[in-house]
């Protein structure tokens, strides 16, 4: 073996000198936070966790936001399969380094029988003829490949070889789950400083946008701005993670406030201070989720038939979040709140479902009438007249005469239309 090539991830920074973020990343199933959905805990282990704990590996695709363990959940795959661990980036690499790779995977299987992950950054990077040049080696098991992306896989990785591989979705890390690392990372002396208050790492936690890589690096470099001696402070902690404190707690009573302050600002048509509202949001790592489904309803609830686009639109950014993620959807989350906040409003929508329901709970249910059943005898079809408009009724005797939707200035040319039909069919 003494012959065979040096692997691409050897690299000569000492460990000592790695940054804290290389040197404080787990090693054990058992010292990585956050993605109990994936792998569990402990005493309930998911299949995933078994798996890995008991060494036997398998090809999968890890999706998920920066700094939420991709590569850390890769490299415990490899130690807990006594794997030789082989690391490229499909940005920089080609054909010719992952033929290195698995000449090398092919060496090692021949001379001692050892195994090989193949952790492979940014896979969605890679071109068909890239990934379809991986195929044989992953379906032979000459490699277990473990492929890791920001992207939605589905879109971005080849049906060939996604169906070779499990897709497991990582989310990002919670604050908690980031303030558990920086707290262990100072229980093992990693940080020069002479003290770090409980707000400062709340602070960092809070702030990192669930990225473990981020709050570190910003911890490592406030405790060496700080000095021997000295103790971080807020202003410190805000200067190493370039971002101002928020007074925003989404977990709190904050979280309510801004969400209400948004929806009344885009309601009241000032789109500045929407955007600001949703900057906030966003900036307190609120869940975007959570945002643009707020955008769905107000679509209908403040605007309605006054503009259906807006409806639309939201429902688009929906989409977006689910397709993109964060942060990269946050153009299609301000896309939409500058349309909803510059969209004519109208509450007919919400008055009139809510009459309608009124309505019913007040005098409950009437039957349909006969002609308009599943089984109708005697209906009069409204293609049949001119206008497609026909005399009968389509609702029952005891809510005949009855007006739930009343369209209101915002919806002039259906109020005319409304009245138009009405007119034609006798109701007036």
């Amino acid at each position: 073996m003494g012959d065979e090539p040096v692997p691409v991830t050897a690299t000569p920074v000492p460990p000592a000198d790695a940054p804290l973020a290389v040197r404080m990343r787990p090693r054990t199933l058992d010292e990585l936070v956050g993605q109990e959905h994936l792998l569990g805990t402990p005493e309930e282990p998911t299949t995933l966790r078994r798996a890995i704990a008991d060494g036997r590996p398998h090809s999968m695709v890890l999706h998920g936001p920066p700094g939420s363990g991709k590569t850390t959940l890769a490299r415990i795959v490899a130690n807990s399969a006594r794997a030789a661990f082989e690391e490229l980036s499909a940005v920089q690499a080609g054909r010719a380094e992952v033929r290195g790779v698995i000449d090398r995977a092919a060496h090692r299987r021949r001379s001692s029988g050892e195994p090989t992950v193949f952790f492979l950054d940014e896979i969605h990077r890679f071109n068909k003829a890239q990934q379809d040049a991986l195929l044989p080696a992953v379906e032979e098991g000459l490699v277990t490949l473990i492929g890791a992306t920001t992207e939605n896989p589905y879109f971005e990785v080849n049906s060939a070889l996604l169906s070779r591989c499990q897709v497991y979705e990582l989310h990002e890390l919670l604050p908690r789950d980031i303030e558990s690392l920086l707290r262990r990372a100072l229980r093992q002396g990693e940080c020069a400083a002479a003290a770090v208050p409980d707000e400062v790492l709340e602070f960092l936690a809070a702030r990192a946008g669930g990225d473990a890589r981020t709050a570190l690096a910003a911890l490592e470099l406030a405790c060496e701005t700080a000095g021997a001696g000295e103790s971080v402070t807020q202003a410190g902690a805000e200067q190493a993670l370039q971002r101002k404190a928020l007074r925003f707690d989404r977990a709190g009573d904050q979280h309510y406030d801004y969400i209400s302050a948004w929806i009344k600002a885009t309601r009241a048509s000032d789109p500045d201070a929407a955007l600001y509202y949703l900057a906030v949001m966003l900036e307190g790592g609120e869940d975007a989720r959570f945002l643009v489904r707020r955008m769905v309803i107000l679509a209908s609830e403040d605007i309605g038939n006054a503009d259906p686009q807006a409806l639309v639109i939201a429902v688009a950014a929906a989409a977006a979040v689910e397709h993109v993620g964060l942060p990269e959807c946050i153009h299609a989350l301000s896309q939409a709140t500058i349309y909803l906040a510059l969209a004519p409003k109208s509450k007919a929508a919400t008055k009139s479902i809510g009459a309608a329901m009124h309505h019913v709970r007040q005098f409950g249910a009437a039957a349909p009438p006969p002609q308009i059943r599943s089984q109708a005898v005697g209906y009069d079809s409204p293609h049949d007249h001119p206008g497609h408009l026909g005399p009968q009724e389509v609702v029952p005797d005891e809510v005949v005469g009855a007006r739930f939707y009343e369209p209101d200035e915002m919806e002039a040319a259906l109020r005319e239309r409304l009245a138009e039909i009405r007119r034609a069919r006798g109701r007036e």
